[in-house]
């Protein structure tokens, strides 16, 4: 079983930079895409970006692209994701997310396996 471990969750200002760690723990040869969604109040969950395990071919959502960067290191088994330029309507819930198939990967219901999230709030 895929365990996943998210980190790094915090309160910032607008116009700062975080960065999310996810430590990927278990069967991880069965991994075929890592992706970060993530869940504001009273919202449905949305996808942010997707990272192929193998090839480290990346995708983001057009509402962080050239923000944020997701990249991964396959000898430590993790999976980050840097936040740059940070704005209050980033503030959300931050998921990791694997999948073992090859269907749409921004799509939350393809992911097989989740973290428990971590909470990132941007004040204005």
């Amino acid at each position: 079983q895929v365990q996943l471990v998210e980190s790094g969750g915090g309160l910032v200002q607008a116009g700062d930079s975080l960065q999310l760690s996810c430590a990927v723990s278990g069967p991880t040869g069965s991994i075929n895409d890592m992706g970060w969604f993530r869940q504001a109040a009273g919202k449905e969950r949305e996808f942010v970006a997707r990272i192929r395990w193998s090839t480290g071919t990346t995708l983001h959502a057009d509402s962080v692209k050239g923000r944020f960067i997701i990249s991964r290191d396959n000898a430590k088994n993790t999976v980050s994701l840097q936040m740059n330029s940070l704005k209050p309507e980033d503030t959300a819930v931050y998921y990791c997310a694997a999948k073992r198939n090859y269907a749409t990967s921004s799509l939350p219901e393809n992911y097989d396996y989740w973290g428990q999230g971590t909470q990132v709030t941007v004040s204005s």
